[in-house]
């Protein structure tokens, strides 16, 4: 009897390569696995033959985060999403991280994926995603677009879930430069309560210090951003001689930076997941930047990474 091929939890692997950067996006979830320059890897991904750990490299949509029982209302509907992180009684991260994307176009430095997000009773809307990963001399690229194919408008948010690390640096001793002036103060289920500024607070590394033992799953928003309306989030080595950036253009307005503390085994503290976002954590029921896509409108965001900070 033949054995059936065995395939990897994270589905077809499609590797991409140039100028000494290399990464490999999946086919679950349509995310990145691994990323690295001149051979040092940058982000802390895993194993093919591994499931995902801690969402590492997930695209997340359509909503970041969390959201309060799982329940929202938008224009008349009052709806229901599935709870996917019981312990909070919280749906959590969207609806397509788990899900097999497609292929749609691909070239020895490029990939493009894409899924078509049917609508289901707790988000009866439809989505027609696409995600261009590309590498090159500046870095890792990713170039997203979300569409609403439905008949009605649509709630909408959407962020990426990558673990970024400099090799042999301890994320107690990394450099940490956050550029937001404020961050939400959460309850017990990691849920917003609260907008406070960071100024004066030891959550303010805004002219960038050492992250030490803090023990970071915070939403940061006001974004100090860039001439070309952007942000960056960089970490770097204490002598700095290493370092790494991931920065995000205009449609992202929050970061996340969680230093890995609830993952256990050697995934604790290894690197520290930040993550760029449209909106914060419960904006479906807050409001706060939600998005509504009316039908037939296409979102756009872009971010990347790259080496030194």
């Amino acid at each position: 009897m033949d054995t059936p091929e065995q395939r990897p939890p994270s589905g077809a692997q499609w590797t991409i390569a140039a100028a000494g950067h290399e990464a490999v996006i999946v086919e679950v979830g349509g995310g990145i696995r691994t990323y690295r320059h001149d051979g040092v890897d940058l982000l802390d991904g895993y194993a093919a033959d591994e499931l995902c750990p801690g969402c590492a490299g997930q695209v997340l949509a359509p909503w970041p985060n969390r959201i309060r029982d799982g329940r929202y209302t938008f224009g008349d509907r009052h709806l229901q999403l599935s709870i996917s992180e019981p312990a909070r009684d919280v749906a959590i991260h969207g609806l397509v991280n788990w899900v097999p994307w497609r292929l749609l176009e691909q070239s020895a430095d490029a990939v493009t994926v894409g899924y078509e997000l049917p609508p289901t009773p707790g988000y009866p809307w439809s989505l027609r995603l696409r995600t261009r990963w590309s590498v090159g001399p500046d870095g890792l690229r990713a170039e997203h677009e979300v569409t609403n194919t439905d008949v009605e408008p649509a709630p909408f948010g959407f962020a990426v879930h990558p673990y970024l690390q400099l090799p042999g640096v301890a994320v107690d001793d990394l450099t940490m430069r956050l550029p937001a002036r404020s961050r939400l103060q959460v309850d017990a289920r990691l849920l917003p309560i609260a907008v406070t500024p960071v100024t004066g607070t030891d959550c303010d590394w805004t002219g960038g210090r050492r992250i030490g033992r803090a023990t970071l799953d915070h939403t940061f928003g006001d974004v100090i951003r860039g001439d070309d309306g952007g942000s960056a989030v960089d970490l770097a080595a204490p002598d700095g001689s290493a370092g790494v950036r991931i920065w995000a253009d205009h449609q992202f307005g929050w970061w996340q930076v969680f230093t890995g503390d609830s993952l256990t085994g050697e995934r604790y503290r290894r690197s520290v997941a930040i993550e760029p976002m449209t909106c914060p954590p419960d904006a479906f029921r807050s409001g706060r930047d939600l998005i509504t896509l009316k039908p037939g409108d296409t979102w756009r965001g872009v971010w990347g990474i790259r080496p030194g900070a």
